[in-house]
């Protein structure tokens, strides 16, 4: 879980239907992040997506396809359109930090 320190309006994910936190960090051209939510089950969308980017070097950050990851868990079909915006909102700001970073 994210410490509550870190649940401040520079950390919090628009576009998501519950409140989403998400802390980017780049150690040794690595890209880490944690993350929190009010949601369980977006708790579990920043498990997996935690899983799929976390340690992983920032250049290689923009070639994963989280979509097609997450398709072949067949989470795409099971999450509201709400749930989908969200996130895809958070795989937008993890994007857009690692590539800021690069």
């Amino acid at each position: 879980p994210l410490p509550e320190a870190l649940k401040v309006p520079a950390t919090k994910v628009e576009g998501c239907a519950s409140q989403v936190w998400l802390h980017p960090q780049i150690e040794a051209g690595l890209f880490h992040f944690q993350g929190d939510s009010d949601a369980m089950i977006v708790r579990g969308l920043i498990a997996v997506l935690h899983r799929l980017y976390d340690g992983v070097p920032v250049a290689e950050v923009m070639k994963l396809d989280a979509r097609a990851e997450l398709g072949r868990l067949g989470l795409n079909e099971h999450l509201s359109a709400q749930r989908s915006n969200g996130l895809r909102a958070m795989v937008e700001r993890i994007r857009d930090y690692a590539s800021a970073a690069a």
